[in-house]
Parts: C-alpha cells; structure tokens; sequence
C-alpha cells in the first residue's frame, strides 16, 4: 500500500474444459418439457461452451411460448470432478391468438371474421378427455383455423397444421394446408341492391403440402424446404382479366425455399437476420405438349404455367447507446431489400395473368389474392398501376400488374415496452420501391419514395396491431406540400411485406 493507493495482484489458473452433467428446466406449466429440451444446444457428456449457451437461449425464445426477457441460464460448475451443471428458467406467456368480429349490413347481410391460431397445439392428445384444458396443448405444434364472410360478397376458409419435429428426432417441419375462397360481384348497379345469388364471381380452392429441413452446412441457421401446391381457379362472368372471364383455370406447381434466419427473438428482434430465397416452378405443359392448338382462352389458361423467382433479405442491427442504459431500451435499426420476377417457359405464350405482384399500399390481402398475387406494401403509396413514378398514383387507369418488383426499406425502431403481455415499439422508415412488366423495361434505379413513422402493438391474444403514417415523397405536387401525399395505414394479424 503506497500513500492512498492499493496494487492487487490476481493469479487465475485455466483448469481443464468442464463436461456438462445435468440439465434442470424449471417454470414451464403447458409446455412439455421435451419441447423445451430438443432446442438445447447443451447435452449431457459433452464440453461445455458459452456460445451454445446463446444459441440455447435463442431457440428458446424463438419458441415464443416463454417471456423473452425473463429466461435464465445458470451454470453450476462442480471443481471437484470438473463437471458442469446447467439450470434454466423460463416463464410461460400465452401464445395462442384469436381473431373476432360481427356486423350486419343492410342488403349485404351478416359479415365477420372467426379465426383462431394455437401455437402451442398437441394433435396426439387431441382424443383424450383430459387434456382439454381448454385445449390439447404443450407439443409445440401449431394448428389455425380461420372464417370470414362479407355477407354475399365474399366468403373465405382455411385451416392449416404445423408439425416442427416429424419424427421427434430432427427438425423436419411438416406443414398441411387446405383453403376455399369465393369472391362475388354481389352488388347490381342496375337495380342498385345487393343480389342473394349473385351470378358474377371468382371461386378459388387449394391445398398444399411442405417439409422443411434444417440444414447442417454451410451452417445450422439454413432451412430447405419442398412444398407442392394446387390450387383451381373458377371464373364466372367475372370481369378481371381482358379476355378471361368465365372458365376454369389449374395451377400445380412445385416451390424451393433456402432460408437462413438467425434473429435473436421474433417479436422485436435486435440481432440477426432473415434472408430466404425460393422458386416457384409449373410444368412447362406446353412445351410438354408442343403440338397443343391454343384456339380459345380456355385452352390458353387451362392450365397455367410459369417460373416465380423470390428474394427477402433483412438484417437488424443495435445501434449505441449511452453509458449504464439497459439493452431493454435500445434503438435497433432495421434494413430489408425484396426483388421479385415472374418468368414463362414459352416466348410464343403471354406471361401468366396469374401469380403476378400487385405493389403499394398497406399490403392487406383482398380479391387480388384469390389469383395468386403476391401483395407487396408500400406505405405512403396506393397500389401502383403503372411503373412510372411521375405519373400521379392517385389519378392512373387500370393496371396489367407487375411481373418485376424492388423493394428496399430502412426502419430505426425504439422499444417502449417488451412486456410478454404487450410488446410495443414506434418506429420511422423510408422506403423505396417500383414494380416492372418486363425485362425490358426494368431499372432498379426508378423507385419510388416514402417517410414516415408507425407503432407496432403485440398483444397474446389478437397477434399484431401495426399503425404507419406515411409520406409518398414522389406525390407530392408542386404549391401543395404534404397536403396530398400522406397516407395512413394500418396492419392486423401480420406484418405485410
């Protein structure tokens, strides 16, 4: 000791790599502990290292049955024998989600919505008595079903089931899928009521069927996944496309998906990134078939064929903070790129009608998605209808829709509470994006231009609540400011692309 100062002198002496021993999983209730325990990166007899320690972490909270901010890792290491044990602790949320509405319409009838969405499912125990309690759950897998019906304008139905582990031995992700869609021109301009029966309509039904893979190369954050759909389109009187108005229509196709995610939780990620790219093939049935005759435009669409090429990329960064604050209040910055095309086999063939990409606007699914559209959101924008973005949006004609789209977006995001009963966050954006008919035509650098701020809202119950005022920057008219070119938006049940 010299005066008013201390030297310390500490020795540290590296023993050799502990061995884990024992994994304890406490604070599950619902959930079965085996659902917990195949997304440990922790095994029993194996070295012990801190990054599987992590990686345990991020499975776990990728579940999104258990609060995010609350799970803890305790390792216990034991010198005498140099073994480790390793204790976790969650805390169970509710993950399943409901959706409900009602209303009565005069000539319309009665219109609503009843979907459910159980995250957490378990179809084994579905025939035992007591394991409704209300439901058969704590599997990990995830059942939805959902109805909406406008009255005689529109009806919609689909159910959909999740299996992530087939075989509960590897991540292999099982998923079936059935839906049955009717949209009708209900409404008689004529005799300006709304008809029971109405004669004009776009019926559309489909199944479909995937497995995922979790891949081990390049590493163990990429997926593959296979799925084969149909889906049969029954046009009646139905005025959408120029030339095709009654008729049915098949569309049978195979899709790839490489994914690669390795974000640090799904609600408000603020680490990692999402990229997935995919294909979506047809049979080239008329090259299958070159001597078919295509008289009529029944012959033409009967069976449709394309090739659909898809790429999302996001990434989301924390951005610094100031000294002492929690990483519970931090700004994360979010960056996403998308690109779309949609190609034909046969030069002598237009591009298929079908499967095309309507872009702008909130994103919200509607009749456009009955044939296969792929709806691509542009916040401060309505839905695009020529690929011009000097041409006012608000005063354009009828559109062919896209079979090219870029999409770029830049969001800073600042969460104001990340309570597993409702995780809330504001964010401010930018975003840039144009869709193309052709090749042709195409010029990544023609985009169009949009600000704005927005808040997202999850709560267990009702899924996403998402609200965005944005300002389309090319709308913008000379001696008006921003009178005409703001747009408010909002989101329910998902995050539109």
């Amino acid at each position: 000791m010299y005066n008013d100062t201390i030297d310390f002198e500490i020795r540290i002496f590296e023993g050799p790599q502990a061995t884990i021993k024992n994994i304890r999983i406490t604070g599950y209730e619902k959930t079965k502990e085996f659902v917990i325990r195949r997304e440990l990166r922790t095994i029993p007899g194996e070295k012990f290292r801190r990054s599987d320690l992590i990686r345990s972490q991020r499975e776990i909270a990728n579940l999104n049955f258990f609060n995010q901010e609350t799970i803890g890792i305790n390792p216990v290491p034991d010198p005498t024998d140099g073994t480790v044990d390793i204790n976790y602790s969650v805390e169970e949320k509710s993950s399943d989600q409901l959706e409900l509405s009602a209303g009565w319409g005069g000539g319309i009838g009665l219109t609503g919505t009843l979907g459910v969405t159980f995250n957490n499912f378990s179809i084994r125990n579905i025939f035992k008595k007591d394991s409704w309690d209300p439901l058969p759950s704590g599997e990990g897998q995830k059942l939805s079903v959902r109805y909406q019906s406008n009255g005689n304008a529109f009806r919609s139905a689909n159910i959909s089931f999740t299996e992530p582990w087939l075989g509960g031995k590897r991540r292999n992700a099982l998923t079936l899928s059935f839906y049955n869609t009717k949209f009708s021109n209900a409404f008689n301009p004529i005799t300006g009521q709304f008809e029971r029966n109405p004669s004009s309509f776009i019926k559309t039904s489909g199944a479909s069927i995937s497995l995922g893979k979790q891949l081990r190369w390049p590493d163990d954050y990429f997926n593959f996944q296979v799925s084969v759909g149909y889906m049969r389109y029954t046009l009646q009187d139905y005025q959408f496309f120029e030339d095709f108005r009654n008729g049915i229509s098949n569309n049978l196709n195979l899709k790839l998906t490489l994914a690669r995610s390795s974000v640090d939780q799904p609600l408000f990620p603020r680490s990692g990134s999402n990229f997935t790219a995919s294909v979506q093939l047809t049979p080239p049935w008329s090259l299958i078939n070159p001597n078919k005759q295509y008289e009529t435009i029944q012959d033409r669409y009967q069976w449709i064929e394309f090739h659909k090429w898809r790429f999302n990329g996001e990434t989301f960064v924390p951005l610094g903070r100031p000294h002492g604050a929690e990483k519970n209040h931090q700004f994360v910055l979010k960056l996403a790129a998308k690109f779309g095309f949609l190609g034909r086999y046969n030069t002598d063939l237009e591009i298929s009608p079908f499967e095309r990409f309507q872009v702008g606007d909130a994103g919200l699914t509607n009749q456009f998605a009955l044939i296969g559209f792929d709806v691509i959101a542009h916040r401060g924008y309505p839905v695009y209808q020529t690929s011009n973005p000097k041409v006012n949006p608000d005063q354009q004609g009828a559109s062919r829709y896209f079979t090219i789209f870029n999409k770029y977006t830049a969001e800073v995001r600042y969460p104001l509470s990340t309570n597993p009963s409702s995780t809330i966050y504001a964010l401010s954006f930018f975003e840039a994006a144009n869709g193309w008919y052709s090749l042709k035509e195409y010029n990544p650098f023609l985009l169009r231009r949009s600000v704005g701020l927005g808040m997202r809202f999850f709560l267990p119950m009702f899924g996403l609540l998402g609200f965005d005022y944005g300002i389309g920057l090319d709308r913008m008219q000379p001696g008006q400011g921003f009178k005409n070119a703001t747009r408010f938006t909002f989101m329910l049940g998902f995050e539109p692309e």
